[in-house]
């Protein structure tokens, strides 16, 4: 079993659910296997576009834990065909603990944009993030969904989570500025910030895409910078692919991803489970990291960002 293909196929599906959209608390299951056939033929179109075949995953210590990459089985049909580049995505949250064994190598680059003495992850947040989106295909711990990925540790958040609008502002823009073509915000801020809107339209300009959580508060009211245009913001779904409890919804919400009971790396080469959006989030961000290895641009503007969210939007848009 191709493991992250299964993962893939996981995401698509669940952002392919039929009958089951955002703008609805009461969530249907999603008809797994239609799903999976359905996931399986968009990711093919892209892959006859591709030369180079992606190494499969070994399944690690914990792959079993990861219900979200695990739950469906589905049958191999060959390995994704990617350009093989090392997409960089930025991660801001808590900071990461880099030589933690699933990601040793992964994180290029790093800065502390908080009062916090130390760039790393004492928190937790970040590195379990770091772990879903790329954690290495070592056959250690676990599978990120973009294992082939490489990490910008971009410290937001202070060693009690706590951060501020400016301040990510500030990391989206160091983050582009250093090559990263996807952002993924871990945080959630409940008033809007032009500052931070103004970032985020930056990042888009230069060809990044940005993803942020919805929102943990288990209703409609947006939060920031999900809820800005240029943001794909992302909803958090459980294993029957429900939407989670804790998942603020809505039609200001794009896509969903698994974001519940989700096992992955934490500092000092432990692991552990974490629910939320923002771990939601991170699937995306791998998802996304993956086709910006594989979409071409089509409209000559010498950017791949807009196709990307195109394929995700078509592949998963949310009927309201």
């Amino acid at each position: 079993m191709n493991k992250l293909l299964v993962g893939v196929c996981i995401l698509l599906a669940a952002f392919l659910g039929e009958g089951w959209y955002l703008g609805q608390v009461q969530s249907e299951l999603m008809e797994t296997k239609v799903e999976l056939v359905d996931a399986w033929n968009r990711i093919a179109h892209l892959e006859r576009q591709s030369r180079v075949p992606s190494e499969p995953p070994m399944p690690g210590l914990y792959a079993d834990q990861q219900w979200e990459l695990t739950q469906v089985q589905a049958p191999t049909p060959g390995g994704i065909t990617t350009e093989n580049r090392e997409i960089l995505v930025a991660v801001l949250d808590t900071g990461i603990d880099a030589k933690h064994e699933d990601l040793k190598g992964k994180v290029l680059a790093e800065v502390n944009f908080t009062d916090s003495p130390t760039p790393h992850d004492i928190y937790g947040h970040g590195t379990h993030t770091a772990g879903i989106i790329a954690a290495s295909n070592n056959g250690i711990g676990i599978t990120g969904v973009a294992p082939e990925s490489r990490l910008m540790n971009v410290k937001v958040a202070d060693d009690m989570g706590w951060c501020q609008a400016s301040v990510v502002a500030l990391g989206i823009i160091w983050a582009v500025d250093n090559g990263a073509l996807v952002i993924n915000i871990s945080v959630e801020i409940r008033e809007p910030s032009a500052e931070l809107e103004e970032a985020v339209n930056y990042a888009w300009s230069q060809g990044a895409v940005v993803i942020a959580p919805a929102g943990n508060k288990g209703g409609q009211s947006p939060v920031y910078p999900a809820f800005y245009a240029n943001c794909i913001a992302v909803a958090a779904t459980r294993q029957d692919g429900s939407l989670a409890p804790l998942s603020n919804y809505g039609d200001w919400v794009d896509v969903a991803a698994p974001g519940f009971n989700i096992y992955s790396t934490l500092p000092n080469n432990s692991y552990g489970y974490k629910s939320g959006t923002s771990f939601a989030a991170a699937y995306v961000s791998g998802l996304a990291a993956l086709l910006f290895n594989v979409v071409r641009d089509t409209n000559g503007d010498n950017k791949t960002n807009d196709e990307v969210r195109a394929a995700l939007d078509s592949a998963y848009s949310i009927k309201r």
